[in-house]
Parts: structure tokens; C-alpha cells; sequence
């Protein structure tokens, strides 16, 4: 990472690379930190950017030297008219994705468009420690096994009661959702989405040229009347769930719905999706354990991720499946990755099963159960005719607008008072009256809930306003 005294280092730089010209060797370090008046390790994060764009180079005993440059003429950008011709219409959709990923960040603006756990409250587990262990360990960037190292393997098993050989490692749960969609679902066909639903899978499979076809939820989660006839409709081979806790909704599937909807999935001959997402991101009561824990005929794959409970980057997930859907699966993950960084999983193995670990995630329960009742608290006394459900885990909340209120405009206008939230409209498989927004509290301080909403009110008036003239 580059400091802002270094990216001062790098633009103080330039000028010297210009007078010197191609090969001209730079001042050693020493002399750059008498000249400059800053620190070596500033003096060196300038040099290392420097690199990194290709405008100098270290020679080992020799010193560093401007890089030559390929002439101007070879950087004009080519005419690439003849792509528009060749390549087809694209099936690739990233809506939601996109909002989410490139949501706009910088000073006053504040964000509750991404669902990822805030740094601050994922001080404990010491990640780069583990990393960095990892990277020196005898053997580590050797290829590890196709399907995950045993440690990571076993311990994944555990969480859900289920055999070690039966999961494969995957590097984060957006890849693995891919692989499982694609694995079952043939491009053409249709694929049931509990609604709301989570982007990342829709994007999925609209991308593989599957239909998605909406099965309501309610207070208890999708609707077993609805499943059944969707199911019997489309004779669709696989189902998206988020049993645990929803994105968008923070609710789960309840108790006594569980058996029926694996019933119906038995009776159809339909694969289900378990995506596990929030296994570890409850709020303090205990969390119901994954329906492939009540599976007896191998109907449920579960996808599993580290990323939302320890770190954005840490994009290490797993899939967990029986029979021969898991072999499929296992190919496929092959042919798309071969194998996922063996440093990556021994930092991931020695993050989870370090002592602290069932204390963080105590911790984290609590400071998300805490986050989501100052949300909901805010949002009752400032929006009190908006509904929504309180949240019993995850990242986020599902708040309803007015009637006739246009989610995206919304978004875009409460981007403009200084807060960011996501439009309800990627979150749904199909047409839907209502309209919704997606509010993240993971990675925005409870002191900042009042003037958060007071900014999203203005923006609902304002919207309000300009659809009812």
C-alpha cells in the first residue's frame, strides 16, 4: 500500500526521471532521504510505485535506473471498430454487482451499499500475521490439492456435519456459486431464486443463459406453496436458497418449514443451493444449522465463504455435496481454476481454528446484533412509514418504500445527499410492485446511523415529491 507521503515521494520524482532519461541511474536511497527530508521505508514505497508502473528499474548491486520507454507510436490505441461486428450480443450481467463493487466511496460520504464487515471489527483475528506464516511455511507454494487441503477440507466438514471428502475448496463463495449454477443447470433452462435474492447469484445465472423465476419469501422464508408450483411449472433442476440469514433480508428459512421444502425438492427431483454465506454472522442467538444437516437423499449442495466473516480479500469459500453432482462439480472447478493459492488456505486454517476464533465470532454477533438495532431504531423514528423486518443476522436490511417510489432514483439521490444504498431492484429474479432498498450497517460506525438516515429521508421526500405531482 502507498502512503500519501510516499504517493508525495513518487510525484516529486518525476521530474528527475525526465531529466535523467531512459537508463539514467537515480540518486541510491540514502541520498533521496537527505534530500527530501522523509523516512528510507517512505523512500522506498515511492521507488516500489515506481516500479510497479514501469517507470524505473533495480539492478541488484548496481541501483535503480529509469526503465526505457517503448516509443509513443506503439501506445496509440487500435481501432477495435471490427469487434463490434464479431462479437455477439453479450450474456453477461452484472447489475448489483456493479453497484456494489464500484459503490462510491471518499470523505462524507456515507456507505451502506457494501455488505463487508467494517476493519475495525475484525481487529482480532491478525491476518497478515497468519499470511505471512503461511508464505514462509517449508513447501507452501507448492501446488496444494486439487480439492483443498485436508486441514481446511476437515474443518469446513465440521461446521455443517458433514464428511471432509465431500467438500471442495473454492477460492470464495461468488466462485462457488458459479460452479454449482453452472455444474447442474444447462444454459436454456429455468432456475427457481427464493425472493429476494442475493445479485451475485442472479448474475450468475443470467449470465449462463438460465431464466430465473421468482419464488416469494415471507416472514418465514420462501413460501412452500409457491416452491411447489414453481417447481411443478418449470421442472427446474436447481433452487437458490439462503436458509441461515438473507441478503437482503437478514431472515432466514423457519424451523418448521425446513422439512417441507426438502420434501419438495425430493418429490421434483430438484437440486438445492444452500448458500451459507452468514454461518458466522448471526446476532447473538443461536444460529439454526444448515439445511444440509437435515438432508438424507443428497439433495442440498451448501456453499460456504470466509470473506464476509474475516476479510474482503480473503476470497477462500467452499462447496459441500454428495454423489455424483459432487464429482461434476469437482471437474468444473477444475477446469476453471485448477486449484485454489495453498498459502491463501494455510492462512485461512490457521485463522479458524486459532483459540480466539469462537471468541471473534461472539464478538462479531454482537457488535452486528448491536449495529442492526441501532439501524432499526433510527429508521423507526425517522422513516416510521417505511416497513421492514429487524434483522437476525447478516449484513443488511430490507426497507420498503412507497408506493409508486422509484427505487433506483432513490439510490441515485440519496447518493447526492452523501449516502449510499442499494436499489431493491437487483436483488429480485422477476417484476415485483413494490419497491425496496438494501441497507448495509457491516461497514458503517453506529455513530453515523442518525445523520445516514437523515440524508436517506431527504432523498425518499425528494423522490416522493417529484411522483406524486
Amino acid at each position: 500500500m502507498v502512503t500519501s507521503s510516499a504517493a508525495r515521494v513518487r510525484a516529486d520524482l518525476l521530474p528527475l526521471l525526465g531529466s535523467l532519461g531512459p537508463g539514467g541511474r537515480l540518486p541510491a536511497s540514502r541520498a533521496l532521504v537527505a534530500k527530501l527530508g522523509v523516512s528510507a521505508t517512505t523512500v522506498q514505497q515511492a521507488l516500489a510505485a515506481l516500479v510497479a508502473e514501469g517507470l524505473v528499474e533495480t539492478r541488484p548491486g548496481a541501483g535503480t535506473f529509469v526503465a526505457a520507454r517503448p516509443d509513443a507510436a506503439e501506445h496509440e490505441r487500435p481501432d477495435t471498430g471490427w469487434q463490434d461486428v464479431t462479437l455477439s450480443a453479450s450474456l453477461v450481467q452484472t447489475a448489483g454487482l456493479d453497484e456494489m463493487l464500484r459503490s462510491p466511496t471518499g470523505d462524507g460520504i456515507l456507505p451502506m451499499a457494501v455488505g463487508f464487515v467494517a476493519t475495525e471489527l475484525q481487529a482480532d483475528l491478525r491476518l497478515p500475521a497468519a499470511l505471512a506464516r503461511a508464505a514462509r511455511r517449508p513447501g507452501g507454494w507448492l501446488r496444494p490439492p486439487v480439492a483443498g487441503i485436508p486441514q481446511l477440507r476437515s474443518w469446513f466438514a465440521g461446521q455443517l456435519g458433514a464428511e471432509a471428502e465431500d467438500v471442495i475448496i473454492t477460492p470464495g463463495g461468488q466462485a462457488a456459486l458459479s460452479t454449482v449454477i453452472r455444474a447442474v443447470v444447462p444454459a436454456g433452462e429455468s432456475m427457481l431464486f427464493a425472493t429476494p435474492s442475493y445479485p451475485g447469484a442472479l448474475a450468475v445465472a443470467r449470465s449462463h443463459g438460465l431464466v430465473p423465476v421468482p419464488v416469494p419469501e415471507d416472514e418465514d422464508g420462501v413460501r412452500p406453496d409457491l416452491l411447489e408450483r414453481a417447481a411443478a411449472r418449470t421442472r427446474a433442476r436447481l433452487v437458490y436458497l439462503q436458509p441461515t440469514f438473507g441478503n437482503p433480508t437478514g431472515t432466514g428459512l423457519a424451523h418448521h418449514r425446513r422439512a417441507e421444502i426438502l420434501d419438495i425438492a425430493h418429490r421434483h427431483g430438484m437440486f438445492v443451493v444452500e448458500d451459507d454465506w452468514a454461518r458466522w454472522l448471526g446476532h447473538g442467538a443461536p444460529v439454526p444449522p444448515p439445511l444440509y444437516a437435515d438432508d438424507r437423499h443428497g439433495h442440498v449442495i451448501t456453499v460456504n465463504s470466509l470473506t464476509k466473516v474475516v476479510a474482503p480479500s480473503l476470497r477462500v469459500g467452499a462447496i459441500t455435496a454428495r454423489g455424483q453432482v459432487a464429482a461434476r462439480i469437482a471437474a468444473l472447478r477444475m477446469v476453471d481454476d485448477l486449484f485454489v493459492s495453498g498459502p491463501l488456505q494455510e492462512a485461512a486454517v490457521e485463522v479458524v481454528t486459532a483459540p480466539g476464533w469462537a471468541v471473534y465470532c461472539r464478538r462479531l454477533s454482537r457488535l452486528l446484533g448491536a449495529r442492526a438495532a441501532a439501524l432499526s431504531s433510527e429508521l423507526r423514528a425517522q422513516l416510521p412509514e417505511l416497513p421492514f423486518r429487524p434483522p437476525k443476522g447478516g449484513t443488511s436490511l430490507w426497507l420498503g418504500l412507497p408506493t409508486g417510489v422509484d427505487d433506483a432514483a432513490v439510490a441515485r439521490r440519496a447518493l447526492a445527499h452523501g449516502v449510499t444504498v442499494t436499489a431493491g431492484r437487483h436483488h429480485l429474479a422477476g417484476d415485483q410492485p413494490e419497491t425496496w432498498l438494501r441497507l448495509s450497517y457491516s461497514g458503517l460506525p453506529e455513530a453515523d446511523y442518525p445523520e445516514a438516515v437523515r440524508r436517506l429521508a431527504r432523498a425518499v421526500a425528494d423522490v416522493s415529491a417529484g411522483a406524486g405531482q
